[in-house]
């Protein structure tokens, strides 16, 4: 109803409450009697005068009524106060400038009670007829709506039933809702009624006939989403997830209905717990992180920083990596010395250089080459910059006073099957051999892949879900142990301080997850089916394995002081690091990837190159560098 309409209603029914409630104080013969008459005349002027103007300075005039809410109501109320008491405030002028002899308190009262109620009647029909005039509509395009359940009572449950309501476009039905809340169980919400907990899900679907589920607890955890969907999945009914308000108001959620995922979400199993005292080694000291633009290499910079340490040196060789890592990291610790430096670990007059200026304490070694397939097919790459990258670092670190030194490793150095694996597992040996000749603490940290890190699967599978599908996966059988990097890097750090010395520390990752079943979760936590966004088997690519493991069998697995960090002893054969890279420097240079995987065999006995490695990268096949 338009504003002026409501205005014109209000001056009839204000001169009404005004009677009324002369009626009610001195019976409706007032009009008779000439001293309460004349007061009446008076006391009507005045509302109509004083009310509608302070009930527009309240803004009873340009609000929408269809959409009338507790806020309006409150509006309503403080308005006819404020109304009343510049009425009583009038009339008290009145009698001091003896305009009238008394006005009955009385009278003041009862017209703010039938003020109140006519005003907020009249606005609060406005939207009762809305409502009426949307349930019939929806009562006529009943037959043709699809049979919804709620899962969730609460704010977002209910806001989504009242849309359904109000929408009949929609062509859906509210049947009522299922709730873990035993005080709403057995009650009605909005008229719909709480057929019971979660336990009760697979009953209602049947007995009620739903056609489809909405999954309205945008805060609750992965695990109980999951469980949800697998128990709509197994009843045969489709399920969506419904974003929360304030994702949709922070952008988080797109017009394609993602909901933002909580990549913990996606680990099946309990994140490990922060521990605030496994950093102390670092709490004034110089620490220098090499690959610090890349996923682990800046979460790293910023759990480093949080420790304290006296300086921060950023390390690495894309430039708009490092310097978006330097504008965050400066502000987030605008106190902390932060130097950023542009450089290539393969130049180790460069690396050699930056470690004598700077002199860190501590060295945090992530830069590396790490996609599998990528590394097939640039193998010299691989060696280049996981291996002799390693060895300059290292042997700069030796020869400037470097007293710790870690290594982000890999399972893929496993039994390598892959020339990235392979060139782990060779800068581990670097590093170990380091640490034997020196004693200092220079060790290595091996762990397996990191949810959302650039690269992972996670922002491949979301993108394809943007996309609207299908997701590609090479193996239904495909197994990966994940952890989130914050959970990583964590206990990177951990094993930071608890390393004395060549050790091989590897993180317990719990079991290892299907990457089809990461893929699903994935779709369901973003709110889709199965049904819209399918997944394709392409086949596995070459150097991957279907199952990774964290260590090599025989090898003898020891707790230390946390919990999720296991110190690893593996057989490993003796390493002359200078042979190694002669061995690996006359390879690379001839680009010969027979001669290459031959000298790696030689120095990894476990080492199993794919079978069609030599057919596709042979001399005969690549230009000579000559």
């Amino acid at each position: 109803m338009r504003n002026r309409y409501l205005l014109a209603l209000d001056l009839p029914i204000l001169a009404i409450c005004v009677f009324l409630a002369f009626g009610l104080r001195f019976d409706l013969m007032f009009i008779e009697q000439d001293t309460i008459a004349l007061l009446f005349k008076w006391s009507l002027v005045a509302a109509l005068l004083v009310k509608p103007p302070i009930f527009l300075a309240f803004g009873l005039y340009n609000r929408y009524w269809r959409y009338a809410s507790v806020g309006d109501l409150l509006a309503i109320a403080l308005a006819v106060s404020a109304s009343t008491l510049a009425l009583a405030v009038v009339f008290v002028m009145g009698m001091l400038l003896e305009a009238v002899d008394s006005f009955p308190r009385s009278v003041l009262l009862g017209d703010w009670l039938l003020t109140m109620a006519a005003v907020g009647g009249i606005r609060l029909s406005v939207r009762v007829l809305s409502e009426a005039r949307r349930a019939g509509v929806a009562r006529r395009s009943t037959d043709a709506s699809r049979r919804v359940l709620l899962v969730g009572a609460g704010q977002a449950g209910t806001m989504m039933a009242r849309e359904i309501g109000r929408n009949p476009q929609l062509c859906m039905d509210a049947v009522g809702f299922v709730d873990d809340d035993p005080v709403k169980v057995g009650k009605q919400v909005l008229g719909l009624p709480v057929f019971g907990g979660l336990e009760a899900l697979p009953e209602v679907l049947d007995s009620r006939r739903i056609d489809e589920v909405i999954i309205a607890m945008p805060t609750a955890a992965g695990t109980a989403l999951r469980k949800i969907a697998e128990r709509c999945r197994e009843a045969g009914v489709p399920s969506r997830t419904m974003p929360g308000v304030f994702e949709l108001l922070n952008g988080v959620v797109s017009v394609s209905r993602l909901r933002k995922i909580d990549i913990a979400d996606l680990l099946r199993r309990s994140q490990v717990a922060p521990d605030s005292h496994a950093d102390r080694y670092l709490r004034g000291r110089t620490v220098l992180v090499t690959g610090a633009g890349g996923s682990i290499g800046l979460e790293l910079c910023r759990q480093v920083a949080a420790a304290g340490p006296q300086g921060l040196i950023l390390v690495g060789h894309g430039e708009n990596s490092i310097f978006d890592a330097d504008v965050q990291l400066r502000q987030l610790f605008p106190g902390l010395p932060i130097r950023s430096v542009i450089a290539d670990i393969r130049d180790e007059p460069r690396v050699d250089e930056i470690i004598a200026q700077y002199t860190p304490a501590v060295v945090f070694h992530a830069a590396a080459h790490k996609h599998v397939p990528l590394m097939e097919d640039n193998p010299s790459e691989a060696i280049s910059n996981n291996v002799f990258g390693t060895a300059n670092v290292v042997r700069a670190s030796l020869r400037h006073g470097v007293e710790r030194f870690v290594l982000i490793s890999t399972d893929k150095a496993v039994a390598p099957t892959s020339v990235m694996g392979v060139s782990k597992r060779l800068a581990e040996g670097i590093v170990r051999d380091a640490a034997t000749r020196s004693g200092r603490a220079f060790v290595s940290v091996r762990f397996g892949n990191v949810l959302g890190s650039r690269g992972s699967v996670l922002p491949q599978f979301k993108r394809q879900i943007e996309a609207g599908g299908p997701i590609t996966i090479t193996h239904p059988d495909m197994r990966r142990f994940f952890m989130t990097i914050p959970e990583a890097v964590h206990l990177v750090l951990q094993a930071g301080g608890l390393a004395t010395g060549g050790e091989l520390f590897v993180l317990d990752m719990g079991e290892p997850v299907r990457i089809a079943d990461l893929a699903e979760d994935l779709i369901k936590l973003s709110g889709c089916s199965p049904d819209e966004i399918p997944i394709v088997y392409t086949g596995i690519r070459p150097g991957e394995k279907l199952t990774e493991t964290l260590w090599e069998d025989g090898a003898r697995i020891e707790p230390t002081a946390h919990s999720e960090v296991l110190r690893v002893e593996e057989h490993v054969q003796p390493m002359d690091v200078p042979l190694l890279l002669s061995d690996l420097r006359r390879a690379v240079q001839r680009d010969d990837r027979i001669g290459l995987e031959a000298v790696l065999v030689k120095w990894v006995e476990t080492f199993a190159p794919p079978p069609d490695s030599a057919a596709r990268r042979s001399p005969s096949q690549v230009p000579s560098r000559t």
